[in-house]
């Protein structure tokens, strides 16, 4: 058997490292910007945490899910999403005795058994944005802002914001009852999987991408239409705040998102392609969830996030010539020949870490000829050449790779004299 990488797990090789990384900067600095505080929750949940948060009938849940059982005999997940670990934390946690709102960010490893493709694995990195503890529409508009900053910040220009209401309990049982009627009479219509779903839960079948359940609801009833007042107000707050934010938005009555704690607001960013505007795949999606707290075993806690895939967006960014964050590249090398130079040429390297100089070095090999064309390779222009005679008597020799020139340091001064010639 050959060994490799499980199906839809992959290696994020150094050649990818400053893609993750521009990402990576770019989410640091916008949860910097507005006070998000950083949280990391376990790999591992009770299944029940999704089961009971994210949604039974969902196909995150029901398909997607990494669930088994431990030698204790417990029912566990390898988290799929984000949102119900970081709920499940505030919590337990008690952060409900915090100032309010609790703004909390993460990134990590997610897992979901799904068909590998293009920019999407079973095992991906996602960030997300969770602010908790506030019902003000504000919020709402908050998250969007910053959602859009990221993929500003990452060189993304034609992008667009897809936003519906998805109501609440007060106003969505009427609605199912009104879209279960509609899909009802077109049962024959939907494929097996919304077939199923129209007993459970309808509004998944908005979800659904099947070309032929696309056509069937493209005719269906509109949440908008049928939105309690409270609901109809906040969504009406959330869209003003947009407004007033010149933010690029549209109104997408059949996006429902595939998560069953949504409640309200919910959006995703998309791609716009060159082809009459249209749209390519979500960036990054979230929304309002007001209950699940409440459905986790907490109190009622209005809450509002989003999440992106990392994969996702570092697959778009390699299709363009997008600047990645450029690594520092030595400007030194440090050459060594024999035991004694090599045993003080460690600790010199210490020295110049201590510096914050950074310093290439080759201290496997013996050859001076062998490092000389190493520090060639690199495009380094000074190399520090470290001998027994120089070991002996306290100096360095440094070589200028430009011009061939050279001149003895003393080890003391060597340190402080490169620094100067490296500024």
């Amino acid at each position: 058997m050959k060994i490799q990488s499980v199906t839809g797990m992959h290696d994020i090789l150094p050649g990818d490292q400053p893609y993750f990384q521009k990402v990576v900067k770019a989410v640091e600095s916008i949860t910097n910007y507005y006070g998000f505080s950083k949280i990391e929750t376990p790999i591992l949940e009770f299944a029940e945490v999704f089961s009971k948060g994210v949604g039974v009938a969902t196909d995150i849940v029901e398909k997607e899910t990494y669930t088994f059982k431990t030698k204790g005999g417990d029912l566990v997940s390898l988290r799929p999403e984000g949102t119900a670990p970081v709920v499940r934390s505030y919590i337990e946690h008690g952060m409900h005795n915090l100032t309010q709102p609790v703004k909390l960010w993460y990134l990590g490893p997610f897992f979901r058994h799904e068909r590998p493709q293009a920019g999407r694995f079973r095992q991906f990195h996602q960030f997300g944005f969770e602010a908790l503890g506030e019902q003000n529409p504000s919020i709402d508009s908050q998250i969007i802002q910053m959602s859009y900053d990221v993929l500003k910040e990452l060189s993304f220009k034609n992008i667009t914001i897809q936003v519906n209401s998805i109501g609440d309990s007060e106003c969505r049982p009427y609605f199912k009852k009104i879209l279960t009627g509609y899909f009802r009479s077109r049962k024959s219509s939907l494929c097996s999987d919304c077939q199923r779903r129209l007993k459970e839960n309808p509004l998944r079948i908005l979800d659904c991408k099947e070309e032929k359940c696309q056509r069937v609801k493209s005719g269906a009833p509109q949440i908008i239409d049928h939105l309690c007042e409270n609901c109809h107000s906040h969504f009406k707050q959330v869209l003003e705040f947009l407004d007033e934010l010149e933010l690029p938005y549209t109104l997408n009555p059949y996006l429902v998102r595939g998560l069953d704690y949504y409640t309200k607001t919910v959006f995703e960013i998309v791609e716009n392609t060159t082809e009459e505007g249209k749209a390519q795949g979500s960036l990054l999606g979230g929304g309002r969830y007001d209950s699940l707290a409440k459905i986790l075993g907490g109190r009622d806690t209005p809450a509002c996030g989003v999440a992106g895939g990392i994969e996702r967006i570092i697959s778009l960014l390699k299709t363009r010539e997008v600047k990645t964050v450029k690594l520092a590249e030595p400007k030194i090398f440090l050459a060594q020949l024999g035991q004694l130079a090599k045993r003080k040429g460690l600790k010199l390297f210490e020295e110049f870490r201590d510096a914050k100089i950074l310093v290439a070095e080759s201290f496997s090999k013996d050859s001076l000829k062998t490092q000389l064309r190493t520090a060639d390779k690199m495009g380094i222009r000074w190399v520090l050449i470290f001998g027994q005679k120089e070991a002996l008597e306290g100096f360095i020799t440094l070589r200028d790779m430009e011009t061939g020139a050279q001149k003895e340091i003393k080890l003391d001064k060597v340190v402080k004299e490169m620094k100067a010639k490296t500024k």
